[in-house]
């Protein structure tokens, strides 16, 4: 496996002193590119090499007919081959925005090893596979001769753990789950609970979120048959949400909350379903009706 730098800067390479007019040397430091050979070849003979290799392919390609595939695949062998014993061997992989635990399952998906012939290698195959990663949104790969790749991941934003059927799952912020990760290694997401919630979340848990106070006390948002929520607090407590409008009846918790504190004193209930009413069911039992600005 070659070398592996994360999110890390790519080495200052400086050129060696001029040997002779016209032609520098790349300074390579031992120490990270272990056995990898160099040859003291300039940009412009580097160039012409590997382009004279690869028309090399084409003129075969061209000239031999129906038998075209066959040889222009064996001359696609020794060019990488040739390439290969130029110096042209992979050493770095620069890795960038990978998280710690993503990191696993997109090195698995490289699927790549130190000194694998560079010049050749087939860079839309290795991003197709990065992108098969659940935890990988978008991916580029860039080439950097003579022995390194930069690869630059944007993971898929985690957003809730979502518990379905006895499941549970991390999922995006579209509601997508991300089958590598394991729910139990994120207790400081969101909860959403029950069918639709994973589609729900991304508009709802935003709404809550920046309400501070009343986030800190959610220990569950739930879908009720996958038309409204009902936050489920740490302590017991319910606040049941209409099926539209959930951000102003927040808000006219928020002001309930404001003028009374209720958030802090508890509650059995708090129906928010109406919006000209606001139901409040306190631990002994009863229910008390507080009209709105808007009600009678």
């Amino acid at each position: 496996m070659p070398a592996i730098v994360r999110g890390g800067r790519r080495d200052s390479q400086k050129p060696a002193p001029r040997k002779a007019k016209g032609a520098r040397a790349r300074s390579i430091p031992a120490g990270k590119l272990h056995a990898v050979k160099s040859v003291g070849l300039s940009p412009g003979a580097t160039g012409a090499a590997v382009a004279a290799l690869l028309l090399l392919g084409a003129t075969v390609t061209l000239a031999t007919g129906g038998r075209a595939q066959e040889l222009s695949d064996a001359v696609g062998v020794i060019t990488g081959d040739r390439l290969a014993d130029m110096g042209f061997r992979l050493a770095k992989v620069h890795l960038e925005g990978v998280s710690p635990e993503a990191l696993p399952a997109v090195k698995q998906a490289m699927g790549l090893y130190k000194d694998q012939p560079l010049a050749l290698m087939d860079l839309g195959a290795l991003k197709l596979r990065l992108e098969q990663v659940g935890w990988v949104k978008e991916v580029r790969v860039v080439r950097l001769l003579p022995d390194t790749l930069v690869i630059d991941v944007v993971e898929r934003q985690r957003l809730a753990v979502w518990q379905h059927n006895g499941r549970a799952s991390v999922i995006d912020a579209e509601g997508g789950v991300i089958p590598e990760a394991d729910a139990a290694r994120f207790p400081r997401l969101p909860l959403v609970v029950g069918e639709g919630a994973d589609q729900g979340a991304g508009r709802i848990i935003p709404q809550v979120a920046s309400r501070p106070r009343l986030m800190s006390r959610v220990e569950a948002l739930v879908r009720v048959d996958d038309r409204r929520w009902d936050l489920r607090l740490k302590d017991g407590s319910l606040i049941q949400l209409p099926a539209t409008n959930e951000d102003a009846a927040l808000l006219r918790l928020d002001q309930l909350d404001q003028e009374s504190r209720v958030l802090e004193l508890g509650f059995a209930r708090i129906d928010l379903r109406d919006p000209d009413v606001i139901a409040v069911r306190p631990r002994d039992g009863a229910t008390v009706a507080q009209p709105t600005d808007g009600g009678a």
